[in-house]
């Protein structure tokens, strides 16, 4: 199946949002209507990119918005940028999430000891195409961090799409230590600091910042997706999440075309973008 996606309001300013299609023009929540598996058998995945690899503006799935629009994050009433700390610059992999997943704030992972985050289930797309915002792309699981952002468990699942020339090379997290040298350290680094700048700690890790590989990537995605399973047929209080969508039959949440597009018609008309602020470009650096 085929996605698209419609942009409304103006790009960075706090009104913008990037709302989603099906192959059929029908609107559809990317938290909850594209399927997590594009092919289960093989355990490929869908995933939606929120941040394209080396830009910095934080876009990310609006949870607690009707139909879940991508938007870029706000923090103390201003958009967010995620800093440059030397060298990296912006994002370093397509990032964005797995539809269909939810770190249950309500569950204490058994290994990380700490509870989910609220959120769809993270995801570093290390292909070597530079994705755009919205991009629905299928991939391969290869392994998973740990991260403990504020006392809950935040996994970023390392991943490689499926088009990508080299995806045939790539089976599991030692493939990346060995193809692509340097990123993994990278990937640890960029999530340890990204947040100094902000006057934050530096992040901890569980099992001490090592990755854990494909098959225990995989199972916590499934396990996500059991969580997001409960949380969708109202087996699982929502509380400020958005659960409204269009086509999962089975929910109490699902609503019709209709009254999506009447939500997507509601917000602001597409502008051209305001200018990316030069605070954005600004480098930090950090000895450690």
């Amino acid at each position: 199946m085929s996605f698209s996606t419609e942009e409304r309001g103006q790009a960075n300013t706090q009104d913008y949002r990037v709302y989603f299609k099906n192959s059929d023009g029908k609107y559809i929540s990317p938290f909850h209507d594209i399927s997590l598996y594009a092919d289960e058998a093989k355990n490929i995945f869908h995933v939606v990119v929120e941040v394209p690899r080396w830009t910095n503006a934080k876009m990310e799935i609006a949870t607690k918005e009707s139909l879940n629009p991508l938007k870029q994050d706000v923090k103390k009433g201003n958009l967010r940028y995620v800093c440059n700390v030397f060298p990296h610059k912006g994002y370093i992999w397509n990032y964005g999430a797995f539809p269909q997943t939810w770190e249950d704030p309500g569950h204490t992972d058994r290994d990380t000891k700490c509870s989910g985050d609220n959120d769809p289930i993270d995801m570093c797309d290390i292909s070597n195409k530079v994705c755009s915002c919205g991009e629905i792309i299928r991939v391969k699981v290869l392994g998973i961090l740990a991260l403990i952002d504020e006392e809950e468990t935040d996994w970023k699942v390392i991943v490689i799409n499926v088009e990508d020339p080299e995806a045939a090379d790539f089976n599991d997290i030692e493939d990346v230590r060995r193809l692509k040298p340097g990123y993994l350290e990278a990937t640890v680094d960029w999530f340890r600091m990204y947040k100094i700048p902000d006057g934050k700690p530096e992040n901890q890790f569980a099992f001490n910042g090592e990755f854990k590989n494909r098959d225990f990537a995989i199972k916590t995605i499934k396990d996500t997706h059991e969580y997001w399973k409960a949380l969708i047929l109202s087996k699982t209080k929502a509380k400020e999440l958005n659960c409204l969508n269009t086509c999962v039959t089975d929910s109490p949440y699902v609503c019709s075309g209709v009254d999506a597009k009447a939500i997507v018609d509601s917000a602001n008309a597409y502008v051209a973008s305001e200018p990316i602020p030069n605070s954005a470009d600004k480098w930090y650096f950090y000895s450690k």
